[in-house]
């Protein structure tokens, strides 16, 4: 199995940046994908950005593309967040999952982190 502990959530103002991290332990496999979501206040769970472990290849909403970057650290089993340019409607609990293949959809994630809050002032 895999566990996922998230870190770097927490406020910042309108335009600033904020790098989320999220770090797996157990066994992790080339084709292995580590992806973002965020809910906030009364919405569905969205897909923010995925990466394939092994590859690199990356996917992002269009909400976030050219602002969010997701990326990994294989020495430290830890995917990243980047997100610059930061808007009030990127408010919202942000959790990293694992799934067994790159893809979007949120049922094919099996592990899950906690989540952390990212709050954006305007």
């Amino acid at each position: 199995q895999v566990q996922l502990v998230e870190s770097g959530g927490g406020l910042v103002q309108a335009g600033g940046s904020l790098r989320l991290s999220c770090a797996a332990s157990g066994r992790t496999f080339s084709n292995y994908a580590m992806g973002w979501f965020r809910q906030a206040p009364g919405k569905e769970r969205e897909f923010v950005a995925v990466i394939s472990w092994g590859s690199g290849s990356t996917d992002y909403a269009h909400s976030v593309k050219g602002r969010f970057t997701i990326s990994r650290d294989s020495a430290k089993n830890t995917v990243y967040l980047q997100m610059n340019s930061l808007k009030p409607e990127d408010t919202a609990v942000y959790y990293c999952a694992a799934a067994m293949r790159h893809t979007i959809v949120i049922r094919l994630y099996d592990y899950w982190g906690q989540g952390t809050q990212v709050t954006v002032s305007s």
